[in-house]
């Protein structure tokens, strides 16, 4: 099967907006190429021997992904990326902002980026490990999250991903019954079980988020009956909302965009338990005001707001 590259080439300062775009218009699986030098704390986290030696940062980088040309036709999709650009010209210097489209076989990208994705370890004991990777070191209280993100992707290296794995050691015990919406490759429902929680139930509308979230529940070994899969829109669709249960979570995550955490906050008080918490994250800073504002016409109260770069996380409760 044939796939279209779509890549736009843009500054360092404005690739979480070109990626939260890339997110809006449905384009998934984003890959960013840039020559920012690695932090410390970014060369202590990754397992690898021999780090890549990167040309001198200009400030540049090329933000792109793979798209079935079935989907979206190329002139429609360059309008409402051409757009959106132009509206994010007005929150930060874009740069070139150029694109360009290439066809190419699935073979090339469904495989291609994976010398890119390494372990890392996240919140002191979390090492997040792709399949097809080896680890010579584990500490006796490591846990070791199995992941092979799949084109529904969700490896855990975002700063979205990162501030609900932070909630989620805080808030989950033995006895947490843990729902997560939109569970794209399943990480945090994972992570949530290997933190302890009872019971993880989890959510998407993507076929593919689906059969990678099945994948790996499999590989990181989590009983079947610790684990329910339910397809389609929590927020639209009864039979969903049935099948999830009502006043029935501990906790709730959803790391989605802030324009569908906005109309699920009206929606998903009616699945927490008394005292619950809905931890939501994948808002861009310019949405947080919109979510807040969201979360209390809905009732819910602010516990906690967490910001890791452009992104911003909140744990809320009614």
């Amino acid at each position: 099967m044939k796939y279209t590259k779509v890549a736009l080439k843009t500054t360092t300062e404005a690739v979480d907006f070109i990626s939260n775009l890339f997110d809006e218009i449905g384009l998934e699986g984003i890959q960013i190429e840039d020559n920012v030098p690695l932090s410390q704390e970014d060369k202590e986290a990754m397992y690898i021997d021999i780090l890549p030696e990167l040309p001198e940062d200009d400030g540049t980088a090329i933000v792109s992904t793979y798209f079935d040309p079935a989907a979206f036709e190329v002139p429609q999709l360059k309008k409402l990326i051409e757009d959106g650009v132009e509206e994010i010209r007005q929150f930060v210097n874009v740069g070139e902002g150029t694109i360009t489209f290439t066809d190419t076989d699935d073979e090339d990208w469904l495989n291609n980026w994976k010398e890119f994705f390494k372990p890392f370890r996240l919140a002191d004991n979390i090492i997040i490990k792709p399949t097809w990777e080896t680890l010579n070191e584990v500490n006796e209280d490591d846990i070791v999250i199995e992941i092979d993100p799949g084109i529904a992707f969700g490896t855990g290296a975002h700063e979205t991903t990162k501030l609900c794995i932070l909630a989620l050691r805080k808030y989950i015990n033995d006895q947490t019954m843990l729902l997560d919406v939109g569970c794209g490759s399943g990480i945090l429902s994972i992570i949530g079980l290997k933190l302890g929680a009872k019971h993880a139930v989890g959510t998407d509308i993507d076929a593919h988020a689906l059969d990678a979230t099945k994948e790996n529940i499999e590989v990181n070994q989590i009983k079947p009956e610790q684990f329910d899969l339910y397809a389609g829109d929590i927020i639209s669709q009864n039979e969903v909302k049935e099948n999830v249960g009502f006043k029935k979570y501990d906790v709730i995550v959803a790391n989605i965009l802030a324009d569908i955490i906005i109309p699920l906050s009206g929606e998903i008080g009616q699945h927490l338990k008394e005292d619950g918490v809905f931890i939501s994250s994948g808002i861009i800073n310019t949405k947080e005001a919109e979510v807040e504002a969201a979360l209390l016409r809905n009732g819910f109260h602010i516990v906690e707001k967490n910001v890791m770069g452009d992104w911003v996380s909140f744990v809320a409760k009614l």
